[in-house]
């Protein structure tokens, strides 16, 4: 770091001197011998989510510090990413003080997020290649400056930063740098989990919703220093991840095999609907792709987006994002869907 980082200089005074809720389950913790649990007025009838669930979800997290050779510290889990990006602004952002950087065009809940929490947003825009410019961004940065948010591979534009780019901010951005990776498990880039040590304001996101399948389930994933997750720990609601959604996705993180297969069968459906697009008359530039979708320039995106409702296939118009004037974005489907969108796609006029 070329600038000294010190996390106690970001936190908000009255996150600093919280005194967090201790439910019961955090007073006493289970190691699995049999016991007659009359400390959290739960209702004592068994059917599987009578009683609450691990507040700190230890299971469930030590399967993913495994996976990823880190600690059960360095992880907070929240109700879908959404709660964690919220949890983040809320310890470290004085409302009506303090502001985050973002850049868009990028995802719309950290901007939303901004605005519930009264914190001022400050947009610098990518570049036209959707690479952040970090002089700029720099440039936008002052001392109340507490997050920048990176999300990458980026929504919408499906592109990974360059990591030349993202060092220099790493180095030189004062407050916190939050790394959105959604959709990293269909890139070939490599997870900023692997710096945390390097990079003591680096924090990570993930998700379960997409490369896992688990959209349904709300499972979002912070990795960070043991410091900054303690103090997210402070103020996250108790038991914030319900019994269902702990159990459904460890399950599933333990199925490692089925999750490899189909993020291949959506990466080689990628350079499927990427190969057909470019084929197709109307479409004017498809931009490369390191997630699960397809960002692509056409002649005139409302009247084409129209059309392929009509013709029963749902994709997203983001005409109206900074720098995507006339592109729709394409999720990869199964191949019976792809093949659909294709056909739907070659027929319009």
């Amino acid at each position: 770091m070329k600038k000294e980082f010190d996390i106690e200089n970001l936190i908000r005074k009255n996150v600093r001197g919280l005194k967090p809720y201790s439910s019961a389950r955090d007073e006493y913790v289970s190691d699995g011998s049999p016991m007659v649990f009359l400390d959290a007025n739960e209702n004592p009838f068994e059917n599987g989510v009578n009683r609450y669930p691990d507040p700190q979800q230890r299971s469930l997290k030590q399967e993913l510090a495994n996976k990823e050779g880190l600690e059960r510290g360095n992880i907070l889990l929240g109700n879908g990413s959404d709660e964690v990006l919220d949890l983040i602004f809320r310890a470290f952002c004085e409302p009506s003080v303090d502001n985050v950087i973002t850049l868009p065009p990028t995802y719309g809940m950290y901007a939303v997020l901004a605005n519930i929490n009264d914190v001022e947003n400050r947009e610098v825009w990518l570049t036209e290649d959707f690479e952040p410019d970090v002089d700029k961004i720099l440039d936008a940065a002052d001392s109340k400056s507490k997050i920048l948010f990176l999300c990458s591979p980026n929504n919408p534009t499906g592109n990974s930063f360059s990591r030349k780019s993202i060092v220099k901010l790493l180095e030189n951005f004062r407050g916190l740098v939050v790394i959105d990776e959604a959709y990293v498990d269909f890139s070939t880039t490599e997870s900023w989990i692997s710096h945390l040590q390097r990079f003591p304001n680096l924090m990570v996101t993930q998700t379960l919703s997409k490369a896992y399948g688990m959209a349904g389930i709300r499972l979002g994933i912070c990795w960070a220093s043991s410091d900054i997750i303690a103090i997210l720990n402070k103020i996250k609601p108790p038991y914030n991840v319900n019994e269902l959604t702990q159990q459904k996705a460890l399950e599933r993180v333990r199925d490692a095999a089925s999750v490899k297969r189909e993020i291949s069968r959506i990466l080689r459906g990628r350079e499927r609907l990427v190969n057909a697009l470019k084929s197709i008359p109307f479409v004017v530039h498809v931009h490369p792709s390191d997630a699960n979708f397809v960002l692509a320039k056409v002649d005139n995106a409302d009247r084409r987006y129209d059309q392929i409702l009509k013709a029963g296939v749902v994709v997203r118009n983001r005409t109206t994002q900074p720098l995507c004037t006339d592109t729709l974005r394409f999720t990869v489907g199964t191949e019976a869907e792809n093949e659909k969108l294709i056909e739907v796609l070659k027929s319009l006029q």
